[in-house]
């Protein structure tokens, strides 16, 4: 249940940064560029620090789908002691009730969804997508829209592994 209810903050607080981090932020330091990767800490107002890494599908399919922004973040939140939390942003509501697949070469990871998110279902599924990727050259998350349409965004991971020692050394 502990992690249920974090989890649950860290949506809200995800939703309230996307909205009005610009406001809320002391200031944000970009760590690097990481082939495929960007990396970056920030200092919140309220002195908490929070360190992620970004990236956006080479590919997304069907092409001729209208949708909104799309990338995959893996966040450091050390005053929560969340440490590498995977969430995918795939630019439309999921379909109620469904999951989320992300395959990380071939093997396959099943994120639960609210609005436009998905998210890994506990810390121990957090590590073990972080440790693949670490080792993996391509994530590829599939999920389905409220409207039914399926989705398959394919990401490089050239560059995850520097991008993830960046945020970590920055936040720890």
């Amino acid at each position: 249940m502990t992690k249920f209810i974090k989890t649950l903050s860290l949506i809200i607080m995800c939703s309230l940064f996307a909205v009005s981090a610009e406001a809320q932020s002391k200031g944000r330091q970009f760590l690097g560029g990481f082939r495929d990767w960007d990396a970056f800490k920030e200092i919140r107002a309220n002195g908490e620090v929070t360190c992620y890494m970004i990236s956006v599908p080479k590919n997304t399919a069907p092409k001729n789908v209208r949708r909104g922004e799309i990338y995959v973040i893996i966040t450091h939140w050390p005053e929560a002691q969340i440490r590498s939390q995977v969430n995918v942003v795939v630019g439309y509501p999921f379909k109620e009730g469904s999951t989320a697949s992300a395959i990380i070469d071939g093997r396959t990871h099943k994120m639960f969804t609210q609005g436009e998110r998905a998210w890994a279902y506990d810390d121990k599924q957090d590590q073990e997508m972080t440790e693949a990727m670490k080792r993996g050259a391509r994530l590829v998350v599939k999920g389905t829209s409220a409207r039914g349409t399926n989705t398959t965004d394919t990401y490089s991971l050239s560059g995850f592994t520097a991008a993830h020692n960046a945020i970590t050394q920055a936040c720890y």
